[in-house]
């Protein structure tokens, strides 16, 4: 039996009796019973034996107990006894301490006479020794030897720092600078020799003598008046060429780069720190060009056109840009490794030559624009004309405003977005200004400005038409100029962001430079991309340009001010042009009613005057002039249709941002609002009334007759008005009431009607109110 099994963590007695049983039912069903007896047995069998295995083990445990309790009282025992023999040892030390602490003392003192005089035998080994190499120095020298001299130096060197407190020490260093200076000057033509024929072993050789003689920056001095004669020859030669300054800088930089791999890669042999060398190399020939950079540069832009000099500068700054990047793909890999103080210096010696044309951006790019949008012509003769070249300028002036932003990031790196604002703002100003002369020039053609009361009749709508396309341009100066807004911004943000620090807060500048320095000191940042013209040369400006930033970066691009003044001036241009539109269709009205303080049937007394009171009312027919205006106004949603049926965005929301005059009386309804057709229409309805109502009162004197004319006049205007589904106005309807007033009832009816209108309409009519 395996009773292994009791001693299993998930033992359970279920299971192994079931186990127990399972092949005996198998094998031999009736004898159950019988092997139940036989397992019992075996259980008290083996509980017997565990028993006698507990008590076995539990006599010999006791049994080694009094053992091991003595064996731990003998370990108590010697470890007091050790306890003891430490306080003794320790006592015997501090005791030897104290018996032996003077004569320690006396053994440093001896020990500090005999540094002494260790040192004082050196020096007067060294001085002994300077003596000595003095006086051979000077047939060393005339061995020629380099190395040999070098070696002699060397060890002068080494005894002069034993003999600093000598009295005639700055003799003996001018002595040993002198003899360096007479080694130099006749190294000097090898040297020459060595770097002009780029021999390795040779320039090590001058590499270790220099170094030994503390001569190292001399020895570089050297390799750079080397190098840097080739380069500005080469220079001088491309600038005496017929070549293109633009052709003439491309291939500098492409000298200058080709230098920088040659000479690294020789440099590395040579030197130890071959990179900061090389960068030392280029920032020096930079500076030693004859004639420099930025003469070159000035003499372009004196002999460029005013309408070309931006674009040359750019062309120009596009080939420094070029090798700028090829310096720092060159740069990069290995940036860790090099004086980042000389790589910055080096880019500031490549973009220095454009400074001040970076600082003086904005008013490049200002003139420049000027000057195009001068060349795009607004005014014709035919009216036309006029309206077809307002519609193509739209285009023309966003791709000028396009086009600055895109000088202003590949000249500033987007730090000119402050001046790019002011030129735009000058871009938009001069625009809507031409606009306007525009404008004003096609209501001068249009003769809206000359109303001729004495001319005939006759309906044109061209004028309206003309207007309306121009409200049409109005709209899409609009569109595009939220479209261009916020491109803007996005591009502002994209390109100068960089330079705005997460800590910048508006309220204290100072506090964003001393953040912006702490950020550069804990990570190694890209000198080529951290250029900052503007931080130094014009710190007022950096800061408005960081405030624009922040409030980019705050509210977003979508809101924003960029351009608030442009757009609130493109919004003066739709309200001319829709000026322009109302005042081309109401001019026709405006003619008609003037006739009416003129008409010289208003006070005449004729046989229609004797028998005006025995004829009804319906006898009258409306004259002339108000038929004319009716029938006009009643052919306004024909022409009006297309602010209906067009679908056209930019003439909907110029249509939307404008407003005309003669808005609607406060308390009445404005169905009209939510249809622009019926806005227009009411619009100049109202002017239609108001201007009717004017000139009615300006009338001298009514006869009853032709009060009663007059009021089937106003009548007749009226049902027109109801029949488009308009309001008369108040005005009008209180002037056709006291003029249908007898006048025994006029007192009574001029109560509901204001004082002043009252006595107007009673002086024509002969009464007294």
């Amino acid at each position: 039996m395996d009773f292994s099994r009791f001693l299993s963590d998930d033992f359970e007695v279920k299971s192994w009796v079931n186990a127990a049983f399972r092949a005996v039912q198998q094998e031999a069903p009736g004898k159950v019973d019988a092997h139940a007896a036989t397992l019992v047995m075996k259980l008290q069998l083996f509980i017997q034996e565990v028993n006698n295995a507990v008590e076995e083990t539990s006599h010999q445990a006791l049994q080694n107990m009094p053992r091991v309790l003595r064996e731990v009282e003998v370990l108590k025992q010697e470890a007091t006894f050790l306890k003891e023999q430490m306080i003794l040892v320790k006592e015997d030390i501090k005791k030897f301490e104290e018996d032996t602490a003077q004569s320690m003392q006396v053994l440093v003192e001896i020990d500090r006479v005999k540094s002494r005089m260790q040192l004082a035998a050196e020096s007067l080994q060294e001085a002994d020794k300077w003596s000595t190499l003095s006086a051979d120095i000077e047939e060393t020298l005339k061995t020629q030897d380099v190395s040999v001299i070098s070696a002699k130096l060397t060890s002068m060197q080494s005894s002069l720092a034993m003999l600093v407190d000598t009295p005639d020490y700055s003799e003996k260093c001018v002595h040993l600078e002198a003899l360096k200076n007479r080694l130099e000057a006749m190294a000097s033509p090898q040297i020459v020799a060595a770097f002009n024929s780029q021999s390795v072993d040779q320039a090590k050789t001058f590499v270790k003598v220099f170094t030994e003689i503390d001569r190292m920056p001399q020895l570089l001095a050297y390799y750079y008046k080397c190098h840097k004669v080739q380069l500005v020859t080469v220079w001088q030669d491309l600038c005496q060429s017929d070549l293109s300054l633009n052709r003439q800088l491309t291939e500098l930089y492409d000298t200058l780069l080709g230098t920088w791999h040659s000479q690294l890669q020789w440099a590395t042999q040579v030197f130890k720190n071959p990179h900061e060398i090389v960068t030392v190399l280029l920032i020096q020939t930079l500076g030693a060009l004859v004639p420099s950079i930025p003469v070159c540069l000035s003499t372009a832009m004196e002999r460029t056109g005013q309408e070309t000099k931006l674009s040359k500068l750019l062309e120009l700054y596009d080939a420094t840009v070029h090798f700028a990047k090829g310096l720092e793909v060159a740069v990069l890999p290995n940036l860790k490794e090099q004086n980042l103080v000389k790589v910055t210096e080096l880019v500031e010696s490549v973009y220095a030559p454009y400074k001040p044309y970076q600082l003086e951006y904005g008013d490049l790019e200002e003139e420049n624009l000027l000057i195009q949008i001068s060349a795009v012509p607004l005014e014709h003769w035919e009216v036309i004309d006029c309206v077809q070249e307002l519609n193509h300028s739209v285009n023309k002036l966003f791709t000028l405003a396009s086009g600055a932003i895109d000088n202003c990031v590949k000249l500033t790196d987007g730090l000119g977005a402050c001046g790019l604002l002011k030129a735009l703002k000058a871009l938009f100003t001069k625009y809507t200004s031409d606009f306007t002369n525009t404008l004003q020039s096609i209501r001068k053609k249009c003769k809206l400005d000359d109303v001729l009361s004495d001319s005939l009749f006759q309906e044109d709508w061209t004028a309206f038409q003309n207007s309306v396309r121009i409200i049409t341009t109005c709209g899409e100066l609009l569109r595009q100029c939220g479209d261009f807004e916020q491109q803007l911004a996005n591009r502002i943000l994209s390109t100068a962001g960089k330079y705005l620090s997460d800590s910048y807060s508006p309220c204290s500048f100072s506090g964003f430079q001393d953040t912006s320095s702490t950020e550069k000191k804990s990570s190694i940042k890209n000198p080529w991309q951290e250029y900052n013209y503007l931080l130094k040369e014009n710190p007022s400006e950096y800061a408005s340009l960081m405030e624009t930033l922040y409030t980019l970066k705050e509210k977003g691009t979508s809101n924003h001010n960029l351009l608030s003044s442009s757009r609130s001036a493109l919004s003066r241009l739709n309200q001319l042009a829709h000026h322009l539109a109302f005042d081309s269709v109401f001019l026709r009205i405006k003619q008609q009613l003037l006739l009416v303080p003129k008409m010289e049937g208003w006070n005449s007394s004729g046989i229609g005057e004797t028998l005006t009171d025995d004829l009804p009312n319906f006898s009258l027919t409306p004259l002339e002039y108000i038929s004319n205006i009716g029938q006009y106004i009643m052919s306004l949603p024909l022409h009006l249709e297309p602010f209906v049926t067009q679908e056209d965005s930019a003439l909907e929301l110029a249509l939307h941002a404008g407003k005309l005059p003669y808005p609607p009386e406060q308390g009445d309804e404005l169905p009209e609002l939510d249809n622009t057709a019926d806005y227009w229409l009411g619009s100049i309805a109202r002017a239609t009334m108001q201007t009717y109502c004017e000139v009615i009162l300006q009338i001298p004197e009514l006869t009853a007759h032709s009060t009663k004319q007059l009021a089937t006049d106003i009548d007749y205007l009226i049902n027109v008005m109801d029949a488009l589904g308009l309001q008369p106005s108040r005005t009008l309807q209180n002037i056709v009431t006291l003029l249908k007033a007898k006048p025994e009832d006029y007192r009574q009816a001029a109560k509901s009607v204001p004082r002043r209108l009252a006595s107007s309409v009673a002086a024509m009519r002969g009464l007294e109110c």
